[in-house]
């Protein structure tokens, strides 16, 4: 068993461009007499890698704490993929997983640099997959993320935003990709796993 972090680490991760960085304060250190280290930190619900709920773009739809765990937690298909994914690209990926692992194909993860367009987020929406990851901050385009948001969060397709996949190869996996518990939260940070139950 291989575990691959894809997580970014915190304070030096990426932000949505607008976004606020994390901050971090020490408020107490054992160095200076104090009884034990102890940190705080203030951070946007989407910095880093992050989980996207529903309400992020729906103003009834389900915030992160309603989600089901097992849209998050379960197999998932790597693939890589760069440039834009187009409804021809994300049918051949769906086919790929299914015929890889049937239950792999509810959980697509993008390696590369792509951006989901709008007919692949209709292709990938229709074939009722969970769960939706990529590299990027966003999973459309950066500067006009509206249209892939909605049609998949409006089928309450989770996305898995801001992941680090490059020394992970293509390929079925374990995913746990369980985000905080934030009530009411439009989304929350996770620290994303992949598990190769092949490897030893």
């Amino acid at each position: 068993m291989k575990i691959y972090d894809i997580s970014q680490e915190v304070f030096d991760c990426k932000v949505y461009p607008g976004d606020p960085k994390p901050q971090k304060e020490i408020l107490g250190k054992i160095s200076k007499g104090d009884i034990c280290n102890l940190t705080a930190f203030q951070m946007c619900a989407h910095n880093g890698t992050h989980v996207d709920a529903p309400y992020h773009f729906l103003e009834e739809g389900k915030t992160i704490d309603e989600i089901e765990l097992k849209k998050v937690v379960g197999m998932a298909y790597v693939i890589k993929h760069d440039g834009v994914v187009t409804a021809e690209d994300a049918t051949k990926i769906l086919n790929r997983a299914k015929q890889a692992n049937p239950s792999s194909a509810k959980r697509i993860i993008i390696k590369g640099n792509a951006e989901v367009s709008e007919e692949a987020a209709a292709v990938f929406a229709d074939a009722g997959i969970f769960l939706l990851g990529n590299e990027s901050q966003t999973v459309g385009t950066e500067n006009a993320p509206m249209k892939v948001h909605l049609k998949l969060l409006g089928e309450e397709v989770i996305l898995l935003e801001g992941i680090r996949l490059s020394e992970v190869p293509e390929g079925v996996y374990l995913l746990n990709a369980a985000p905080l518990n934030l009530g009411g939260a439009d989304g929350a940070p996770c620290r994303a796993i992949l598990i190769d139950m092949e490897e030893a």
